[in-house]
């Protein structure tokens, strides 16, 4: 569990932007359930790729014309049981701090996992974002 004081910021850098804050199993549920067309739903995390690339990258993402209806966010190593709950929507992908999962109709369609946010540039996630935008809605 990391202190309150260290990840708040990074929580304030999606919820800022819209994100809606996950904390509890319960609310995974009801927002991949009643999130409409469709949901963005990260799992954010302290790693350094979390800053530099990811969370920047997502931001980027929503510049474009078509964008996920619904923004949800969960906290690695903080709100365990939330990630815990969003991580079983996201099989058969294995548990990744940071990813970031696209529903449609309720179904996951798109998923980066860490693997390919390491590395990346923020415009290079944010890109493939987009595409994955354009190509659902």
């Amino acid at each position: 569990m990391y202190p309150p004081e260290l990840v708040q910021p990074m929580k304030d850098d999606l919820t800022n932007v819209g994100f809606n804050q996950l904390t509890t199993p319960e609310d995974v549920d009801e927002i991949i359930e009643n999130s409409g067309e469709s949901l963005l739903l990260v799992v954010n995390s302290v790693c350094g790729c979390a800053a530099g690339n990811m969370r920047p990258g997502v931001k980027l993402s929503l510049q474009n014309d078509k964008v996920p209806t619904t923004l949800a966010t969960v906290f690695a190593g903080v709100d365990g049981e939330a990630t815990a709950q969003a991580r079983k929507y996201f099989l058969p992908y294995p548990p990744s701090s940071p990813s970031v999962a696209l529903f449609k109709d309720g179904k996951l369609a798109h998923f980066l996992e860490r693997h390919h946010i390491e590395g990346g540039t923020a415009e290079m996630i944010a890109e493939n974002l987009r595409e994955a935008y354009n190509e659902l809605f």
